[in-house]
């Protein structure tokens, strides 16, 4: 994995260096590193156990233990599909099967261009109109797979 960059680096110490004091751990000091930068570089991992004064192992391990941090860059574009029990029920699995087929994936993760980040969601609080799913963080509901496909070629189309 490519280093981070320099402007990168200094923005990575001024999120964890920045915390709240005194309640500053190894999961806050994660969880600002991935606030800033949008994941976890091998650097902050580093950094985090330089600043909390334990090794990088306990630091993996902590990181490596939650699902919700990544570590690689997301991609420009973030899609998520609901596929909790309402979205399920009302077609959800036909609109992950057709995004992820239009997509090029056999399952969530960045897109060969590294333009789409795509994710299954358990729930994205929208049940009344499911199926839901997010693009950018804005919420689509009643969605058919067609629509969902549409939305996604409208942001293949704008990053070209």
């Amino acid at each position: 994995m490519a280093a981070i960059s320099e402007a990168e680096r200094e923005r990575l110490l001024e999120a964890i260096n920045n915390q709240r004091r005194p309640t500053v751990t190894v999961l806050s000091s994660l969880l600002a590193a991935q606030d800033e930068l949008g994941y976890v570089p091998d650097e902050a991992i580093e950094e985090v156990a330089a600043l909390n004064d334990t090794t990088i192992n306990e630091v993996w391990g902590v990181a490596s233990f939650y699902t919700n941090f990544r570590f690689t860059p997301p991609g420009k574009h973030s899609v998520e599909v609901c596929w909790g029990p309402t979205c399920h029920l009302k077609g959800a699995s036909r609109i992950l099967r057709r995004l992820m087929d239009q997509l090029g994936l056999d399952d969530e993760g960045e897109t060969a261009d590294g333009s789409i980040s795509f994710k299954f969601n358990t729930c994205l609080g929208a049940c009344s109109v499911a199926p839901v799913m997010s693009v950018n963080h804005r919420l689509s509901g009643r969605l058919t797979p067609e629509a969902a496909c549409e939305r996604v070629a409208d942001l293949t189309d704008a990053s070209h």
